[in-house]
């Protein structure tokens, strides 16, 4: 249920504060707000949040460059920016630094209640999974303490290599969709959840060619975009992949880019 949810709001306007928090504690969720990013920042140290709303213009910090300290405290929180200016640049800035979507002001309830749910939907596994990592080290952590090496109780048994709920396998290439990590060659790497997304939706059409829009739309969720956005938001993942996957990323082997359409992943 949504009253499970924790959410924070971090904009210096007062009746959008209130207004959003009102629509959001009538939909079920808790709700703490903060009229600027010193304030937000004190509130995400001291307690954890399922999902904060982020304006880009704050009185103290610009809001895109508050998004790197937020993720540093929170790497796997949805970040909902709120903009009246939702220009091009504003947009690719906030995805590049993790943020999961954009608003414009002013802002429409019902369009808010649906891509809060939405978003917390998607998120709830990550988080689950999350949690559980976090409850296994410190079981690891307390039997290293006690001693007893032979303390068995596993939080969460780990999936067979073949579980298509966990891994995706194409050609040479294996994606953990738990950890975030690509195995190629021998080698892991790990990529920040969104860039991976991107890989995942290259592979599960690979070796076809995805457009710069089904891109965007299956990694991160936008529907309502233009194809020069697609394309711009898009390019920067498949930079981030190339710098991981490629030989050479100047000159890509895997990660191809098909003129005016989008990109494929070959194996």
């Amino acid at each position: 249920m949504s009253v499970n949810y924790s959410i924070l709001i971090i904009d210096d306007e007062p009746n959008l504060r209130r207004s959003l928090g009102l629509i959001l504690q009538r939909a079920g969720y808790t709700v703490t707000t903060a009229a600027n990013a010193a304030e937000g920042l004190h509130l995400l140290q001291a307690g954890a949040y399922d999902l904060a709303f982020l304006d880009i213009k704050l009185p103290d910090q610009n809001g895109i460059q508050l998004l790197p300290q937020i993720r540093d405290i929170y790497p796997e929180m949805p970040i909902l920016i709120l903009t009246a200016h939702a220009t091009l640049d504003t947009a690719i800035g906030a995805v590049r630094l993790g943020a999961r979507d954009y608003l414009l002001k002013p802002i429409d309830p019902q369009t808010i209640i649906e891509r809060v749910q939405c978003i917390l939907s998607e998120h709830k596994p990550r988080r689950r999974k999350e949690i559980t990592n976090q409850l296994q080290e410190l079981l690891t952590e307390l039997q290293s303490i006690n001693g007893k090496d032979g303390i068995s109780g596993s939080l969460d048994r780990p999936a067979s290599t073949t579980d298509p709920a966990r891994y995706l396998k194409c050609g040479g290439l294996t994606l953990d969709r738990h950890t975030h990590s690509v195995q190629i060659q021998d080698s892991n790497f790990y990529l920040p959840p969104t860039t991976f997304d991107y890989l995942v939706t290259l592979a599960r059409h690979s070796p076809q060619a995805v457009t710069y829009e089904k891109l965007v739309s299956e990694s991160q969720g936008f529907q309502q975009i233009s194809r020069a956005e697609a394309r711009e938001i898009s390019r920067y993942q498949m930079h981030e992949i190339r710098k991981v996957l490629e030989p050479d990323p100047r000159h890509p082997q895997l990660i191809i880019t098909v003129r005016d359409v989008g990109y494929r992943l070959v194996l």
